[in-house]
């Protein structure tokens, strides 16, 4: 089943923008360990918090990753630029969400009024 590693950072202080360098180069490896996509979030309210999130088909891929070589060489680099304990999440995709056609959520153009429609999609 189709899951989500979310790993929460925290930033030590001053580091904020050079960790969000870091994780820059790190959060695409994913990709050569079978994710389907990444994402690196960066909190608005808190600028030393960030959550990174992989998209996998399998936790063992995340696992291949988190434990890898350039993920070991990354944190040793790194390490002293966030704090510790990192404890990471996998969860399993139960649903997704998304708008239908231009993000008016009718899917043909047109504005509509109200709230938007979305579609859920199960994996």
């Amino acid at each position: 089943m189709a899951g989500v590693a979310n790993i929460p950072w925290y930033a030590t202080v001053f580091r904020g923008d050079q960790f969000e360098a870091a994780l820059r180069e790190i959060a695409p490896i994913a990709l050569r360990y079978g994710a389907t996509d990444y994402e690196v979030l960066r909190s608005n309210d808190d600028r030393y918090r960030f959550m990174q999130l992989g998209y996998f088909e399998e936790k063992d891929d995340f696992e291949r990753y988190w434990y890898g070589p350039e993920f070991n060489a990354w944190r040793a680099d790194y390490t002293s630029w966030y704090q510790v304990p990192v404890v990471y999440g996998f969860f399993d995709r139960v649903t997704r969400g998304h708008l239908n056609g231009n993000g008016n959520g009718n899917g043909n153009g047109n504005a509509v009024t109200g709230r938007a429609s979305a579609q859920t999609e199960d994996y």
